[in-house]
């Protein structure tokens, strides 16, 4: 009987100690540092520091609705133009991650504002939850772009994994000003992808644990698991939306993007690029990649007149080979 207590109390305290690691992991994981992300960048051939040092851009912040401080680089090449696009990072790095699409969206007539989401980088903030608060912040900067240039401005949206969920969730509260998303390796529920990321990255067990971490994230930082389904959000959008994802990405797995894809109602669009493992799409294909994206925005932005039907489809890219990255 004390060997069964004792295993017993054994297995309590493991499972205390594993939900603890899990919820720090999911919402408090290390950063990455500006110089790893650079390097990163320079490796895959789409950004380098010097660029960005070069560059004429200018410190922003704005204000969430929890009293966040949020910061974020404005970039103008555009002086007086109306086309802004708000580029989203993901989990662990932040807004130099988002430098790459600089050049991308400024070829389509895009001024271009970058964001730290909160816990990153330059903003304030103690927890991740997924786009649960961060699809407020999205809105709290589409005010602050409307607020300093104009009623006539067209936003886009580009949000890359964690980035890619927040952009989606967004699209529940969405403004009319924003006019079309791109969705990069976004996850389609936030139940399912940790669920993946425990039982599949790690070999542990989702029972009890994910359970454990759940509850830890409801008293902790305020939200569940439950409440963050991007395939949820873009059940009743009717924004074009543009669905990216690496055919090798087993972090977020690809059939995310395919599962957002067949709930989302048209106009809308998937481009799956062969070789690409996790956030690195754009590096293995980005010809094809601005491609898409050129169509994306030509549709978005036609008269609201015109028939948007002709998004609608699936590109697979390649075939190419895949880039160092995730």
């Amino acid at each position: 009987m004390i060997y069964l207590l004792a295993a017993g109390l054994c297995v309590s305290v493991i499972l205390i100690i594993g939900s603890h690691y899990g919820f720090r992991l999911v919402t408090q994981m290390k950063h990455q540092s500006s110089e790893g992300i650079f390097d990163y960048l320079e490796h895959c051939g789409v950004y380098s520091r010097e660029k960005f040092k070069r560059l004429e851009k200018k410190e922003v912040q704005t204000a969430s609705i929890d009293g966040l401080k949020l910061g974020g680089y404005l970039v103008e090449p555009h002086r007086n133009g109306k086309r802004w696009v708000i580029l989203v990072h993901g989990y662990t790095v932040s807004l130099y991650v988002s430098t790459q699409y600089i050049e991308l969206f400024q070829r389509e007539g895009f001024n271009l504002l970058l964001i730290d989401q909160r816990r990153h980088g330059k903003s304030e903030g103690k927890y991740t939850t997924y786009g649960y608060m961060e699809k407020h912040d999205i809105a709290a900067w589409v005010a602050w772009i409307v607020d300093h240039y104009g009623e006539d401005c067209c936003i886009g949206l580009h949000g890359q994994s964690l980035g890619g969920g927040t952009v989606l969730e967004y699209l529940a509260i969405a403004d009319p000003h924003v006019k079309f998303v791109v969705a990069d390796c976004p996850y389609s529920d936030l139940t399912k992808l940790l669920r993946h990321q425990m039982s599949v990255l790690n070999k542990l067990p989702s029972f009890p644990l994910l359970g454990m971490i759940n509850r830890r994230m409801h008293r902790s930082a305020g939200f569940r698991m439950e409440q963050v389904s991007p395939l949820r959000a873009v059940q009743n959008s009717t924004l074009p939306v543009l669905f990216i994802h690496g055919t090798e990405d087993n972090y977020v797995p690809t059939y995310m993007s395919e599962e957002l894809y067949e709930a989302k109602p048209e106009p809308r669009s998937l481009l799956l690029v062969k070789g690409a493992v996790h956030g690195n799409a754009y590096a293995v294909d980005p010809v094809r990649y601005a491609r898409e994206v050129q169509q994306l925005i030509q549709l978005a932005l036609k008269p609201e007149a015109e028939n948007r039907s002709g998004l609608s489809g699936i590109s697979v890219s390649g075939p190419v080979s895949a880039l160092p990255g995730g």
